[in-house]
């Protein structure tokens, strides 16, 4: 059930029989030359109408907007970083708080966001709120541990082949990760910010731009991924998240802050 669909008067009927509204989060960012800068925001907004079809939850509109600092300054990347995310979704919250709701989920596409959500959960829960945070490409990889995967690989390119396989750029698909040794020679670069030296890792916080030829970052090379491993993925993730709500609205609300 879509808030934006709906008119208030359904809402108030809603709210009668349960406290439960699901928010996707994403972000608009740079995935790689193959992946559409929306990645993080199109899956989320795909599982919820898988999710649609499985059972009644009220799903309030899609953000598509994060906290992407590290990744701004790749074209198309938008960022209004923790600190808007964490307005922005305190003034949701709060709005739909007011109306009645107790019982918040964050269907989030992006590692960027946890910062913010953890922190506007915790100000819900002292209200006597709860707020649930599902990171689908994390607990996809632990319900099957092929499934995970990096930033643009395979996971996430199954994910958007799942959604609209015109949307991945096959062109660009077999390219190499690539990354720069753009601190040191000495101090190879070996993942998100950090770099090796002697055995340990150390995090040098820079421009995702200045490490990385070609935007994506993982082991799960990008080639791997496939339609059916997508929509199959996709379509585990609205399974699951149904069960949870189900168990999720049993829950009985924690006590308000004195």
């Amino acid at each position: 059930m879509r808030l934006a669909n709906i008119t208030g008067k359904k809402v108030e009927e809603y709210l009668q029989k349960k406290q439960t509204v699901m928010i996707c989060v994403g972000c608009t960012e740079n995935h790689g030359k193959h992946m559409p800068l929306g990645t993080d925001t199109l899956i989320p907004d795909r599982i919820a109408e898988l999710l649609e079809e499985k059972c009644d939850v009220m799903i309030a509109p899609t953000i598509p907007y994060g906290a992407t600092n590290t990744i701004y300054g790749c074209p198309g990347t938008i960022t209004i970083g923790t600190d808007g995310l964490i307005m922005l979704l305190t003034k949701v919250c709060d709005c739909l708080y007011r109306y009645g709701f107790r019982k918040f989920i964050i269907l989030n596409g992006h590692g960027g966001n946890c910062k913010a959500i953890e922190q506007v959960g915790m100000e819900l829960h002292k209200k006597g709120a709860w707020l649930a945070c599902l990171n689908w490409w994390l607990m996809a990889g632990e319900l099957r541990p092929e499934w995970k995967g990096g930033h643009g690989g395979a996971e996430e390119t199954a994910g958007i082949m799942g959604v609209d396989p015109s949307l991945v750029d096959m062109d660009y698909i077999h390219e190499p990760m690539d990354l720069v040794n753009d601190v040191s020679e000495n101090m190879p670069t070996t993942g998100w910010g950090s770099v090796n030296f002697k055995g340990a890792t150390v995090v040098f916080p820079r421009e995702y731009r200045n490490y990385t030829k070609n935007g994506w970052y993982g082991t799960d090379e990008p080639h791997l991924a496939t339609e059916e491993w997508g929509k199959e993925m996709l379509q585990t993730m609205a399974d699951y998240i149904a069960d949870f709500i189900e168990e999720y609205e049993k829950t009985d609300l924690p006590h308000p802050a004195e």
